[in-house]
């Protein structure tokens, strides 16, 4: 039996001591090492690093920064929209709409499935077994991870940010996979990302505060045709170190 904590170390009242809430939760969510099977996704680097666009560092701050506003913009949208308590149905349909290539649409459920399964271990709701139980091929991931920012106890914001920090890490860890690229330059590429960044999630939790009144055609859906086409191309490939 573990000890109880004294008193002046115990959280304040209306805290749950169990468990993980607040923005602590935010550390876990936005954490690589989260069960999420981002790990197997490259984001699209993998056919960027072998079409020549991904080369070096720099080219890889571009990749990432052309991605963030784009393919990054429209998930912390919807992850924004998914935290603050609009429906994850209607956002689910929105997120179709805004993948229009079935590899990137196929993609998204797949990891949307295994969101869900973590998401369910890690802070249970009825909201995320509802969901789970209407959509059993799986949810846009974008939508899962919303709904799990909003189960952790999390705001709009929050699942803006994570949801864009995403869009950006997962590329950026494969491109140290696929080119033996130094971490340390990958890591000081994101870090000059991290106004932009700010940016892309207050205007994606600002287009969030929207759909109550306007719907979901207020969120961002910004698009990224040479990521489509690629991620077309990608699937195809008999050989491939990455799912996408």
């Amino acid at each position: 039996m573990a000890a109880a904590l004294p008193k002046d170390e115990r959280p304040p009242s209306g805290c749950r001591g169990a468990g993980t809430t607040g923005r602590g939760a935010l550390l876990v969510l936005a954490d690589g090492r989260f069960p999420a099977g981002g790990h197997a996704h490259s984001g699209g680097a993998e056919p960027a690093v072998r079409a020549g666009r991904i080369k070096d560092a720099e080219s890889l701050e571009a990749f990432c920064r052309g991605r963030l506003h784009t393919a990054g913009l429209v998930a912390a949208g919807l992850a924004a929209a998914a935290a603050a308590g609009c429906d994850p149905l209607a956002l689910d349909e929105a997120a179709d709409a805004r993948t229009p290539v079935p590899a990137l649409r196929h993609t998204a459920r797949r990891l949307g499935r295994q969101m869900m399964r973590a998401a369910l271990a890690t802070w249970p709701s009825a909201e995320l077994t509802e969901l789970a139980a209407a959509r059993p091929r799986g949810a846009h991931q974008p939508v899962v991870l919303g709904l799990a920012a909003r189960a952790a106890g999390l705001s709009g914001l929050d699942a803006a940010y994570a949801a864009a920090y995403e869009s950006v890490s997962a590329p950026a860890t494969a491109t140290v996979r696929l080119l033996s690229l130094d971490p340390f330059d990958a890591t000081a590429a994101l870090a000059r990302l991290a106004a932009e960044l700010d940016h892309v999630a207050t205007r994606a939790e600002a287009a969030a505060q929207r759909v109550p009144l306007e719907g979901t055609a207020a969120l961002p859906a910004a698009s990224a045709p040479l990521l489509d086409i690629t991620a077309e191309a990608h699937a195809a490939w008999p050989v491939r170190l990455f799912a996408s």
